[in-house]
């Protein structure tokens, strides 16, 4: 945790002043071509980037709209707008011209940055916007967007830093809407520095350490768990430009990466995309979220060649609550809350605390601004529902089930407070449900939604994706096999075989499209 408050500018400054000579960044583009900039090297592209915005308008306190693909310059504008006091606005590259325009509207952004492969799109949000006049910069997401221009005298033309505080804005990171309208979260400098520093701590992260990036950057998982975390012990990043089920446990290789961050959905494309000649993992530490199997769990831990550790955390929390740590890490459990973090569970429809025994909301104290999101963007009666306050402090609803495990204090993730039903009066989690499906015989992943029902209040309806599309796995199997693996209660009432999830950019399934 950061001993004083700090900006993220700080921390940016200090590892090129100490680390200025070690490796930083490690991109494989498109093609598979790899460039590498150094810390030193890496803040001469963070002056030009910001140069490059000051001409187009931005200012302290001006919104970046960023729309790319994972590529250096996305982690330049979001350095250039830590030192200048801009604020970025980072979202899904695959966002319809309807979605752009919407954002726009809600951030009044000073510029925009987009990939010129999808530049139509992006411009036709801006006419559906009411923003009328919008700087446009168009990027071709590889490495030579963060070239020296042909025409440069070899000098950077450095603006003078901005005078940036704590408090200040840094970013507005929109929720997923998988189930409602998208939360603008609003995130500051001291923010990104408490999660650069805590998230080193928890993992022991050390300067010859490498993460690997291939989840989308706009994302807080690779800006929380994995970059800031680098910048601040002067560790490196490998960073791809997507995310390739079956190119993954290479690129882990290739790449030398030493650490990772996943969510459960890839890792289970991973293991049904992998190629036979797939080299052997040589990483030390994984981070996953959601739930695993323990078939599944084993198997990723023998290719990877560590045990993944789960943890728990949010866009809101800004760095993780829980991690487990049992010895030898299990599939099953994201431990207890880490150093630092304080948290109840609740009843989520009175607020009074959850019964011993019974999955409760996970309920956060925090500080708004430093260790938890500030707020959320212009929407005062959403804050209002989400930061409560309990005796003398603050607390974040996360929304979100988990329950104690019986003897060492830590908890299990149970699912969002809409994925857990009644059935017959009893508690069953869709997610659970989901990751022990998504083990059955031909079956490459699953989701399961919960249907009302006259006799048992809501039962269980289970969507499967079949490994093999012309060879499905039969529905009376699914059923006979969800006998023998699920309680009477969790087991789908009924099936239906799909030919993918709809999915978001990070593997979360969107139920509403269900």
């Amino acid at each position: 945790m950061s001993r004083l408050p700090m900006t993220f500018a700080q921390r940016w400054e200090t590892a090129v002043r100490t680390s200025g000579d070690r490796p930083f960044l490690v991109f494989e583009g498109p093609d598979r071509s790899v460039a590498q900039w150094t810390y030193r090297e890496f803040d001469e592209v963070v002056t030009r980037m910001d140069a490059i915005l000051a001409e187009s308008g931005v200012t302290s306190g001006s919104p970046v709209h960023v729309v790319l693909r994972n590529c250096p310059a996305f982690i330049a504008i979001w350095l250039a707008c830590a030192r200048s006091g801009a604020w970025l606005v980072p979202v899904d590259p695959t966002s319809t011209a309807r979605d752009i325009g919407r954002q726009l509207d809600r951030v009044r952004p000073a510029v925009g940055v987009c990939a010129a492969s999808r530049a139509d799109v992006y411009r036709a949000g801006v006419k559906e916007s009411a923003v009328g006049q919008l700087t446009v910069i168009e990027l071709m997401e590889i490495a030579a967007d963060v070239a020296p221009s042909a025409d440069a005298d070899g000098t950077s033309r450095e603006r003078a830093a901005a005078a940036v505080a704590p408090t200040d804005r840094l970013a507005v990171m929109f929720t997923s809407g998988t189930t409602s309208e998208p939360k603008g979260v609003v995130l500051t400098q001291h923010n990104y520095a408490h999660v650069a520093d805590t998230m080193s701590a928890v993992v022991g992260l050390r300067p010859e350490h490498r993460w690997l990036v291939t989840l989308p950057l706009f994302h807080a998982n690779a800006q929380y768990y994995c970059i800031a975390p680098a910048i601040a012990v002067g560790a490196s990043v490998a960073l791809t430009s997507t995310f390739s089920a079956s190119q993954w446990l290479r690129q882990a290789h290739d790449l030398s990466a030493t650490h990772a961050s996943l969510f459960a959905a890839p890792i289970r494309m991973i293991l049904a995309r992998r190629p036979a000649d797939a080299p052997a993992g040589r990483l030390q530490h994984v981070w996953f979220a959601q739930n695993l199997g323990p078939q599944h769990y084993d198997e990723f831990a023998a290719l990877a060649g560590c045990r993944p550790r789960q943890l728990y955390g949010m866009t809101e929390t800004v760095a993780i609550v829980c991690a487990d740590v049992s010895d030898p890490y299990r599939h099953d459990t994201i431990g207890p809350p880490i150093q630092g973090r304080s948290v109840v569970l609740t009843d989520p429809e009175t607020g009074a605390d959850a019964p011993p025994g019974v999955p409760g909301e996970l309920v956060l104290s925090g500080v708004p601004g430093a260790d938890i999101f500030l707020e959320y963007l212009d929407d005062p009666a959403a804050t209002g529902r989400s930061l409560v306050q309990r005796g003398d402090a603050i607390w974040f609803r996360t929304g979100d089930m988990v329950a104690r495990v019986a003897g060492d204090g830590a908890l299990r993730f149970v699912g969002r407070r809409d994925d857990v039903i009644k059935v017959s009066g009893e508690n069953v989690s869709l997610t659970e449900v989901e990751a022990t499906l998504a083990q059955a015989p031909g079956v490459l992943e699953c989701a399961v939604l919960g249907r009302p029902d006259p006799v048992r209040d809501m039962v269980p309806v289970a969507y499967v994706v079949p490994r093999d599309q012309e060879h499905p796995p039969a529905i009376s199997d699914l059923a006979e096999w969800s006998e023998r693996n699920l309680a009477a209660a969790a087991r789908p009432r009924d099936w239906h075989l799909i030919e993918a999830l709809p999915r978001t950019s990070v593997g979360k399934v969107r139920r509403f499209k269900l």
